[in-house]
Formats: C-alpha cells, sequence, structure tokens
C-alpha cells in the first residue's frame, strides 16, 4: 500500500526494514536541529511582542496646600509614607528628616535678589500637588516646588513694592502673613494694604499669625498678654518691621497680593464674629468702637 492508506507498522511477514545509512541519519539530525532552531526563534518573537517595555514604577502623591510651614510640610511626609506603607506595600526613602534637612539653607538665585543670600527655605516652597515614587530623595521634591515657586514668581511685577523700598525677600514674607492671615480671596490685597500702611506709619504690625509661628503655638496654646510681652523676633506687637523670615509658605494669590496691595488707608482689621471676613478701618476710634459692640476685649 502506498499514500494515506499505508500501515504504521510493517505488515506481518513482510522483509525486515533496512536500516538507515550514514546520509540518512546525517539528514535526520540536521532536520530536527532546523526544527529546533524555528522553535526557538518563534518563541523569542512572541516574546518579544507579548512582553513590551517594563510597566513605570507605581506613583505617590503629595499635596501642600496654602500656608503650610516647612515643619508641617515635612510632617505631612511622615503621613504619605505611612499611608503608602500600609495601603500599597511601597516604601518611599524619602523622609521628613531628610526634607527639614534640606531645607534648611538656600543660596538664593540671582533672578529672585541680588546680592544672593543664604537663606531657609521657608516662603519657597510653592504649595502645590506633586507626584513621585519610591526611590525619589527629598530634594528631588522640593526641586520641583522650586520650580514651581520659580514660575510664578516669574511673572511677579515688583515695581510697585520697589516704589516702596520693598526687596523680593520682604514681598514674600508679606504673602506669608497674608496667606496665614487671611481666608477670604477677595480679602487679601487688603490686608496686605495694612501692612503695607502699618511700615509706612512705622507702627508696629501686630498680626498674631506671626505669634504662633514664633511661638510654635500651631499645635496648641494661646497668645496672653505675658506672651505679647516676651521679646521674640516674630513678636510683631513688640517689635516694628517686618518678621525675619517667612512664616508659611503662600501661594500665587497670596503673592500677587503682597506686589499689589490694595490702594486704601485702613490701618486695622478685626474677624467679623461668625464668619471669616473681617472690618476694615482707618480709624482707630472706629475699630475700638467695633470691638467693644462686639465683645473683643482685647483689641
Amino acid at each position: 500500500m502506498s499514500g494515506a492508506n499505508a500501515p504504521l507498522w510493517p505488515v506481518r511477514g513482510a522483509p525486515p526494514a533496512r536500516p538507515p545509512g550514514r546520509r540518512s541519519r546525517l539528514l535526520a539530525l540536521l532536520t530536527i536541529a532546523a526544527v529546533t532552531a524555528v522553535a526557538i526563534l518563534v518563541t523569542v518573537l512572541a516574546i518579544g511582542r507579548n512582553s513590551g517595555p517594563p510597566p513605570p514604577p507605581p506613583s505617590l502623591t503629595i499635596r501642600y496646600i496654602e500656608g503650610l510651614t516647612r515643619e508641617q510640610m515635612a510632617a505631612q511626609i511622615t503621613a504619605v509614607h505611612a499611608i503608602a506603607v500600609a495601603r500599597r506595600q511601597l516604601d518611599p526613602i524619602m523622609t521628613a528628616r531628610g526634607y527639614l534637612g534640606a531645607t534648611r539653607s538656600w543660596l538664593t538665585p540671582a533672578w529672585f535678589e541680588t546680592p544672593r543670600t543664604r537663606r531657609g527655605l521657608e516662603g519657597f516652597l510653592f504649595p502645590s500637588t506633586y507626584e513621585f515614587i519610591e526611590a525619589t530623595p527629598a530634594r528631588a521634591l522640593i526641586a520641583q516646588q522650586l520650580a514651581a515657586f520659580h514660575d510664578i514668581w516669574a511673572g511677579l511685577d515688583l515695581a510697585y513694592a520697589r516704589s516702596k523700598n520693598l526687596t523680593p525677600y520682604d514681598v514674600l514674607v508679606i504673602a506669608s502673613m497674608v496667606e496665614r492671615e487671611i481666608a477670604a480671596p477677595e480679602e487679601r490685597r487688603l490686608a496686605a494694604a495694612v501692612i503695607y500702611n502699618r511700615l509706612k506709619a512705622h507702627m508696629p504690625l501686630q498680626i498674631d499669625a506671626t505669634l504662633v509661628y514664633g511661638f510654635h503655638l500651631a499645635g496648641g496654646g494661646s497668645i496672653t498678654r505675658a506672651l505679647l510681652a516676651t521679646d521674640n523676633p516674630y513678636n510683631t506687637y513688640r517689635r516694628r518691621g517686618l518678621p525675619p523670615t517667612p512664616i508659611a509658605n503662600p501661594g500665587a494669590a497670596a503673592i500677587e497680593a503682597a506686589a499689589h496691595p490694595a490702594r486704601v488707608n485702613y490701618l486695622y482689621y478685626v474677624l467679623r464674629p461668625g464668619t471669616n471676613r473681617h472690618f476694615w478701618t482707618a480709624s482707630y476710634a472706629a475699630f475700638k468702637r467695633y470691638c467693644s459692640s462686639h465683645g473683643y476685649g482685647a483689641c
């Protein structure tokens, strides 16, 4: 028989098959080798098509709101680290200690001020949302914050502030006070105006937010008469002029307000009870009357 109907085994009684010669064995080996090579090539090509580029490392997010201090930003790194470990089984190398160490001192660039000065980074750490990975060090996050700060500062017109003999660093200090003192966006330029006007009149600024910063009251404690009498660089009730450094890291709106205060003659403001807005006036007598009629005995 032949073709598709040929038996799989020799027919009983048929003469035994002749053993293959040397040439036949060589051809068989070459055939097996060729088939194996083709199979390996097909497998490699399939793996190459299916694997693609390696996946990117998982990202983490940290969000800094306006008005945080350098220490509060560092504490938030610790909080994000705990969440990353507990919920995503990730272990970022960035630490609060590393962040505080890297933000302690910085030579300000020429685009900010001339001559360049070595300062702490309080005020320069722009608040925004930043992404990082497990291997991101603190300095890389700080570099992102400084780049964001530069983008905002580069578009700022400081001509009015300079006309009032204020330096770029003075404007940043004012912006930080505005950020910490004012919650209502429409009042930021009014608060900046009060600071400008008090500086011009050589009056103490008397801004509570500087006391909170200077005496570390953010975690608890209250402003008392004894505290107001204490000498401290950030006690703007005792000392005239601006505090020595920013007291927080302001956002773009507060920075803009500090560079362009409202053109008003206000010298006083006090919180309207039950709101986040203030009563504003240029008259000390009107200020005292408002305080008295609304139960503010300490005004």
